[in-house]
């Protein structure tokens, strides 16, 4: 049906020339008045809004703070040897080509939520600044830059990198026969929410699934730079002076943590390391309610949370905030056809810290050759233990530690 309101206007105004100025010729009148008709309906093509669509979605940007607190560029090294993912999940040029491509941030598993009363046929596409889409499931209409691309690609001039699926259905009426394998993975957990189901045709059949899942990587910058001072505390600089919703300190040593929240930071703070005297049900508690303060339904923020427990919950330090969402607009923009009357986007950045503490624990780790307590660390440990080389002014203890680690993992 075509709403012909924002016409009105000029047809008034074209009728009321005419009265005042009867020599205006009437092809002149008919000119504008069809003028304006074509204009309100491509205007409604362009933009068209489904009324009862909404799409929410939750994901992660991963970093690892070097001594300056700027990003350091790192390679996530998995030492049991495995993938996180289902082998359903597609990749861009072949599976573990993300393990090899070089960049400071990890956009690891956003997806998008659908939520529709009725059946809808959807459009999206979304791109990431100075990055790459990696990985994907269900199968994507075109992910671009097409073509292999070298380790190093993200370090010269490139296209951003994008992906776009031009025919998602999402129907309440869809059977929830979603794939699963019996290995375990981050995965499945971010399918336990209410969304609609959705289908997608694949290269062989239709694939279905609970939302729309990616990951890339990248060499933006982010909001947030966390420097570690020499006394274990650390020194926050809000780099955009964009409001940070919220920020947590986390630490873990053993099976003892703890944590610090602060809500609407200044753009400077210094945080002590918190006492770890928290339990892990305080912390998702209290997490799951930033994220829902932020606009995620109470299952999406659960599962969000349960996604990443065991990485979020790891060894170590690190710092969690809410990446403000004109941020995350800027550097990954989304577009969906038809516009949802809803659309909420909520993005954790994840620094590691590399604190006097985990360096005396690796150390001690080292010289005992206690491979489990370096495995505790997970992917970060060699890039953790490249930035404690990096520090190392003594070349004879530069080649220890490298000696070191060797000797564990031989």
């Amino acid at each position: 049906m075509t709403n012909s309101k924002p016409a009105f206007p000029q047809l008034r105004r074209a009728h009321q020339c005419k009265v005042r100025r009867s020599f205006l010729p009437a092809a002149t009148i008919l000119f504008f008045a069809i003028g304006a008709l074509t204009a309100a309906s491509s205007a409604r093509r362009q933009s068209p809004t489904e009324s009862g669509l909404i799409a929410h979605e939750w994901g992660t940007f991963t970093t690892i703070a070097g001594p300056d607190g700027q990003p350091v560029e790192w390679l996530p090294v998995d030492l049991s040897g495995g993938s996180d993912l289902p082998a359903f999940v597609e990749h861009f040029q072949k599976a573990g080509y993300k393990s090899i491509l070089r960049g400071t941030v990890r956009m690891e598993t956003p997806v998008i939520y659908f939520y529709s009363p009725r059946e809808t046929r959807v459009w999206i596409r979304v791109s990431f600044a100075k990055g790459l889409i990696t990985e994907w499931y269900p199968h994507a209409t075109a992910i671009a830059p097409s073509g292999s691309l070298p380790p190093d690609a993200l370090y010269g001039p490139h296209q951003d990198g994008s992906i776009t699926w031009d025919s998602v259905t999402v129907s309440p009426a869809l059977p929830a026969n979603f794939l699963r394998e019996s290995a375990p993975s981050h995965y499945y957990a971010a399918r336990d929410t209410s969304a609609t189901p959705l289908s997608v045709r694949g290269r062989a059949e239709d694939q279905h699934e609970k939302f729309l899942f990616y990951r890339g990587v990248s060499t933006t910058a982010l909001p947030l730079v966390a420097k570690v001072l020499s006394t274990g505390a650390i020194e926050l600089t809000n780099a955009t002076g964009q409001q940070i919703p919220a920020v947590v300190l986390f630490e873990r040593r053993g099976d003892k943590l703890g944590y610090r929240l602060i809500t609407s930071p200044q753009d400077y703070l210094i945080l002590e390391t918190p006492s770890v005297t928290g339990t892990f049900d305080s912390l998702r508690g209290d997490l799951e309610d930033v994220l829902v303060n932020q606009g995620l339904f109470r299952d999406e923020a659960r599962a969000m949370v349960q996604t990443w427990s065991d990485s979020w919950f790891e060894e170590g330090s690190r710092l969690f905030y809410i990446v403000p969402h004109s941020y995350v607009d800027s550097i990954l923009p989304l577009s969906i056809q038809p516009s949802p009357a809803q659309l909420v986007r909520v993005f954790v950045g994840r620094i590691e810290l590399v604190t006097p503490a985990t360096e005396k624990s690796i150390e001690t780790a080292l010289a005992a050759h206690d491979g489990p307590a370096l495995r505790k660390y997970g992917r970060f440990l060699y890039p953790i233990f490249d930035i404690m080389i990096a520090k190392q002014s003594d070349p004879a203890r530069r080649t220890e530690m490298q000696e070191q680690i060797g000797a564990v993992y031989e």
